[in-house]
């Protein structure tokens, strides 16, 4: 299905991909992103460094910024936008995630249910 993504990024999310990439001590190919279980709310956001693409990610392309999704995370992913934050107390990727249901207090842990395919995604 052309043109469908499973994330979305924004500028100041493509901006801080290029300055990791930029950054890195090795060369890199973008970031990697995922869930993992965990945390007091039952599930995690990964983010990492990408040295050599799996070929099973998903991989979004934005103004040269690259996001390789995990095969086992696109259901919990599916919409979500990934934007960066700046504040005085933290600084990260935040995620924009319609499949998330409620976070911890602490704002590490979420709970995320898995979206259904639209049905022109579906395997008939």
């Amino acid at each position: 299905m052309a043109g469908f993504q499973v994330v979305t990024l924004t500028k100041v999310a493509e901006e801080r991909i290029h300055d990791i990439i930029s950054g890195a001590s090795e060369p890199a190919e973008g970031i990697r992103v995922g869930v993992k279980n965990g945390g007091c709310a039952g599930m995690e956001y990964t983010v990492d460094l990408v040295t050599e693409p799996n070929p099973a990610d998903d991989m979004v392309e934005s103004n040269g910024a690259k996001v390789y999704v995990a095969p086992e995370a696109v259901l919990f992913l599916l919409g979500t936008e990934l934007d960066y934050e700046v504040s005085k107390l933290r600084s990260g990727f935040v995620f924009n995630n319609p499949n998330q249901s409620s976070a911890c207090g602490c704002g590490e842990s979420v709970t995320l249910v898995a979206a259904e395919l639209p049905k022109e995604m579906q395997k008939q």
